[in-house]
């Protein structure tokens, strides 16, 4: 089944992968060189920062990836087969691997004393809405389960 919303889902994807990585070799290393040369009393956070970004943006990537091989299995009309939950699970890790770093984030910045009440308010909302994201695909993974069932079990009746 080709689909024309998976192909356009699938550029969106390059593009995301691709921004991502802009993002992780040369925005955040210029943006927090040039806070270092504006801040020069918080210039140790620069690499702890940069690795910190680097690493929530490679969740990010990494979801990217696994959602691509989804939309595969989906366009391949095998998506409800036991292949397809490793996938699911990785993207699970992922989110979870962002929360550690968000929060990691916020020890650091906090340790530091770099950081303002509106920054700590927006490292907690983030992790509420990472909270809530792997929730959500637990969901969808229980509902993938069922739906895996019922269709093995249709197959059985015909």
């Amino acid at each position: 089944m080709r689909s024309p919303l998976i192909a356009v889902t699938k550029a969106l994807i390059v593009v995301l992968f691709a921004s991502a990585g802009i993002c992780q070799v040369w925005v955040v290393p210029m943006i927090a060189a040039g806070f270092a040369k504006t801040a020069p009393e918080f210039a140790h956070l620069e690499a702890p920062g940069v690795m910190l970004v680097g690493a929530l943006l490679a969740c990010g990537q990494v979801v990217l990836v696994c959602v691509w091989r989804l939309l595969t299995l989906v366009s391949r009309d095998s998506v409800f087969d036991a292949h397809s939950f490793r996938w699911v699970d990785a993207i699970i890790a992922a989110v979870g691997a962002a929360g550690v770093i968000v929060v990691v984030g916020m020890a650091v910045i906090g340790e530091a004393q770099a950081g303002s009440p509106f920054l700590a308010l927006t490292g907690t909302i983030a992790l509420i809405t990472i909270v809530g994201l792997a929730l959500v695909i637990l969901v969808m993974r229980k509902l993938l389960r069922q739906a895996t069932v019922l269709r093995q079990d249709m197959a059985e009746v015909v």
